[in-house]
């Protein structure tokens, strides 16, 4: 059975290689490296199974899945990335994919992974599977929180640091981005969640035990 795939991923030569390694049963419907781009792609081209990186700008792999599933809840989506943190698999879960696997699966495997999430089955590289099913088995106020939907995996992950006390300087280091970006990313979450202080914030993130 013929598949339909759109790919969605901000490095163009990864873009290229997937088109490349898939089989004539799964015809690329497009592409897109950027989310404004894929949203409206998506909802234009109607694939069966959309291929969708994690870590993008202006919201991610998770505002992708969420913004198409609210006008076209058909569309199916697999969730590829470098990342196997747990905390970006239960983002993009919980966003509306049917699975996660990463970006060493190979080729074979991705096949098969698109074909199973196009019939309905939730596909999981195999470390990961137990990610899910303890987020999952966790009090509700921990996995399902309608304000915790609203940012994105990298602003969870500087929430989750602020909550342990490390300082911006530390939090830059330890997730290899700029002292400016964590600043940045403290304000959305601040502005998002309506809060006015990173004491606020850590308060916030112990409740929901996301330390």
């Amino acid at each position: 059975m013929s598949v339909s795939v759109f790919l969605v991923d901000d490095h163009r030569l990864f873009l290229s290689g997937v088109r490349a390694e898939l089989p004539d049963d799964l015809p690329v419907a497009g592409s897109a490296s950027d989310v404004e781009a894929a949203i409206e792609m998506i909802r234009e081209r109607m694939p069966d199974v959309v291929l969708v990186d994690v870590h993008m700008p202006a919201g991610g792999g998770a505002r992708v899945i969420r913004e198409v599933l609210e006008t076209h809840p058909e569309v199916r989506f697999l969730a590829l990335s470098v990342s196997d943190a747990p905390e970006d698999v239960i983002a993009v879960i919980r966003a509306g994919a049917r699975g996660y696997v990463t970006k060493t699966i190979a080729p074979d495997d991705l096949a098969e992974a698109i074909h199973r999430v196009a019939d309905g089955d939730a596909v999981f590289s195999p470390r990961l599977a137990g990610f899910v099913l303890d987020a999952f088995a966790a009090p509700a106020s921990s996995v399902l929180d309608p304000d915790l939907d609203l940012l994105t995996p990298r602003e969870q992950e500087v929430l989750r640091h602020l909550a342990r006390g490390y300082a911006y300087k530390e939090i830059a280091r330890q997730l290899e981005i700029s002292v400016k970006t964590v600043e940045t990313h403290v304000s959305s979450v601040l502005r998002k969640l309506q809060l006015s202080s990173r004491h606020e914030l850590a308060r916030w993130a112990a409740e929901r035990r996301m330390l």
